[in-house]
């Protein structure tokens, strides 16, 4: 079996185990072979580190580090304490054994606890894979951080935190149709004794993010500026440096499904860098649209998965744009974003199936365009 053979093994035996998680599961793999951190947002007991442990017990040879931050987390609690022997002789030296700076996978929940004691190190560990600590330097093992929360940071320190996470999802509980096949995977994951699971070594990973790098971007070149330039138009934050990050996950999707040149449905994985949860359907809306005018073949199963819009939370986009638009003394650029965003709300409110809460949606968007046009 080749390398890109034992990943989506390990990926599907993953997802026999964890119903209904198909979504973060493949976002897990991606994340992978991009070398790029996935952040996940969800309520406790949807499975956040459940899953992630299962995917660090199929690496084989590599070691997993996992941790619930609190705001009294200390830097000897992740990195390690310093060694005692060497510090007798003036040394500061930390003994990392079995700690997040020798660890092939790491999990870290409740990320956002985390205080200024450990923040600018994990800053660097996050984006540099890099660990400092006094006159030590040195490069950390991780293929990948995955980071967890119940919430999303309100404090302006810890959005450098989440600015370290690419790829952002949102981790829910199932869909109740779901319910009966999760209580019988849950029971079999807790009760069946240890089966032949699939594995995959740190090595094969290395080899297949390297190999990902080799994927043609050319064939979508030109959809994907376009796209960054109506995403920042709509308000949502693609900088330079998150723009070129961003084509890692192009590739990666690619290359997952053998391919070695991107095709417009590899733009499924920018529905997922949102930076608050308003954004989440507006981006689904925006990629979406795009995707369903593609023809290419041989597309990466979650690109055709196009989400159902939740009538509530489109009613409460729609709410706050006309809140939005009643603020006093909004610039020309203000002004704008809220058209682009009621533009796409209007486009998703299309696919609403029951028919009175489309109706009712509609009106209340139709009566937010005549409230923009009389100020025009």
């Amino acid at each position: 079996m080749n390398q890109i053979d034992k990943l989506n093994a390990v990926l599907s035996y993953i997802k026999h185990s964890f119903i209904g998680k198909d979504e973060i599961i493949d976002l897990l793999g991606i994340s992978l072979l991009a070398k790029e951190n996935m952040f996940l947002l969800g309520p406790p007991g949807t499975a956040k580190s459940a899953i992630v442990r299962q995917l660090s017990n199929c690496l084989e040879g590599g070691k997993n580090f996992e941790y619930l931050l609190t705001r009294f987390t200390e830097p000897n609690e992740i990195f390690g304490p310093f060694d005692i022997r060497q510090l007798k002789e003036g040394e500061l030296v930390t003994n990392t054994e079995g700690m997040l700076p020798e660890a092939s996978l790491v999990f870290l929940d409740e990320i956002f606890n985390a205080n200024s004691a450990i923040l600018n190190s994990l800053l660097m560990a996050l984006n540099e894979k890099m660990f400092r600590r006094g006159k030590e330097t040195r490069t950390l093992p991780a293929l990948m951080f995955v980071g967890a929360s119940n919430v999303l940071p309100e404090d302006e320190a810890l959005n450098a935190l989440l600015d370290r996470f690419l790829i952002r999802v949102n981790c829910d509980y199932v869909d109740p149709d779901l319910l009966h096949e999760v209580l019988l995977a849950g029971w079999k994951l807790e009760n069946a004794p240890a089966t032949q699971k699939p594995t995959i070594t740190p090595e094969d990973i290395i080899a297949l993010q390297k190999q990902a790098r080799l994927v043609d971007l050319t064939p979508i070149r030109k959809q994907y500026v376009d796209l960054v330039h109506s995403l920042r138009n709509t308000g949502i934050k693609v900088s330079d440096r998150r723009a070129v990050k961003l084509q890692n996950l192009i590739a990666a999707s690619a290359f997952i499904c053998k391919r070695t040149e991107a095709n417009v449905s590899d733009l499924w994985v920018l529905k997922y860098i949102w930076d608050t949860e308003e954004q989440i359907e507006i981006l689904e809306g925006i990629i979406n649209q795009l995707i369903e005018k593609s023809e290419s073949e041989a597309v990466h199963p979650q690109a055709l998965y196009n989400k159902l819009p939740n009538p509530e939370e489109v009613l409460k986009e729609v709410a706050y744009l006309t809140q939005k638009w009643q603020t006093a003394s909004l610039s020309f650029e203000e002004q704008n974003i809220i058209k682009d965003k009621l533009r796409y709300v209007q486009t998703r409110c299309e696919w609403i199936k029951n028919p009175e809460q489309k109706q009712y949606i509609q009106q209340e968007i139709e009566s937010l365009w005549q409230k923009i046009l009389q100020t025009i």
